[in-house]
């Protein structure tokens, strides 16, 4: 499609295309809406236009995370982990994703949509964390008035030069298309090759459930080493006897340990790479028998391996409905 035939559309029906274009992204479709919603704004005959679309904008944002919310609160944690094994860097993308939830409490649902990747798997958290639905509500209608609201506002305000650029891209669409397509190639690589060096780099021999409850009954019982985080350890419930912690705590949760304690790692990422993270890092440190768990939490709960009762996660700012 043409930039000429998008800005047609847009004359035609703002308001829909507008609403379709960020529901259609907020359900996770690479579909980019703020240039949508700056083209929208430049368009605008009046600023007496700009509450309708707005309100359009706002309305498919809500639609599209309250969706995402009633999955988490369906489905928890087992939504994140799907949605982050599209991720280029899944560890990060589940860990990072529960840091920033809860740092930020009910106030990450307001800046979501202004973090590149956030704002998909921000409401699956908040259901899987039973935050209530009308506080929920409340704080991802903010958020998205606030972010399509200034991409709007900016598109009005600067509509010449919006619409200028608009012009000159027209002009020159094939080259800036190679241009774009060649960025995103070198970008893409780059990620795969720092996906692929992970790998790599983090390649340990693993242990299976079955191994590892033998293990748990010999004479010398490995210690477990839990990375799942403490709102999934409160959701899913605990191991027995490990001990939970993170990559950034790591050293300080073995340092009483003898080098020589066989130790087995755990987590419920993609790829179990918070687990294999973990692993090189011990044995890196000089402990001589680490290896994660394969499958992590979800192939030892499915084993029907043991698992403490669950308890009520705290939702950050909004108790639990």
């Amino acid at each position: 499609m043409e930039l000429s035939q998008i800005t047609d559309a847009l004359q035609r029906d703002v308001v829909s295309v507008v609403f379709m274009n960020v529901l259609l992204q907020q359900l996770g479709l690479p579909l980019p809406a703020v240039p949508t919603l700056l083209l929208a704004g430049s368009l605008l005959v009046s600023a007496g236009q700009l509450p309708m679309v707005l309100a359009a904008a706002i309305v498919a944002s809500v639609i599209a995370d309250a969706v995402w919310y009633l999955a988490g609160r369906a489905y928890g944690y087992r939504v994140l982990s799907g949605l982050c094994k599209l991720s280029i860097n899944p560890a990060s993308c589940v860990s990072q994703t529960e840091a920033r939830f809860l740092q930020w409490g009910v106030g990450s649902l307001v800046i979501a949509k202004f973090v590149p990747g956030f704002s998909t798997v921000a409401p699956p958290i908040a259901g899987s964390l039973r935050m209530k639905l009308p506080g929920f509500l409340l704080a991802a209608g903010a958020g998205a008035a606030l972010w399509a609201g200034s991409a709007l506002l900016a598109g009005w305000l600067l509509r010449s030069e919006v619409l200028g650029a608009i012009a000159l891209l027209e002009s020159h669409l094939g080259g800036v298309i190679w241009v774009v397509a060649i960025v995103l190639a070198v970008w893409l690589a780059w990620k795969l090759w720092q996906k692929y060096r992970f790998r790599a780099l983090h390649a340990v021999p693993h242990i299976t459930p079955v191994e590892l409850l033998a293990a748990l009954e010999s004479l010398e019982p490995p210690r477990v080493l839990d990375l799942r985080g403490p709102v999934m350890v409160a959701e899913r419930g605990p191991i027995p006897g490990a001990v939970v912690t993170d990559l950034g705590r790591l050293m300080s949760s073995v340092a009483d340990w003898p080098k020589d304690t066989p130790i087995v790692t755990l987590c419920a990422c993609p790829e179990d790479v918070s687990s294999r993270a973990a692993a090189k890092k011990l044995l890196d440190a000089g402990y001589l028998s680490v290896r994660p768990l394969r499958g992590g939490f979800d192939a030892w709960a499915a084993a029907g391996e043991a698992v403490g009762t669950p308890v009520s996660p705290d939702a950050p700012s909004d108790a639990p409905s």
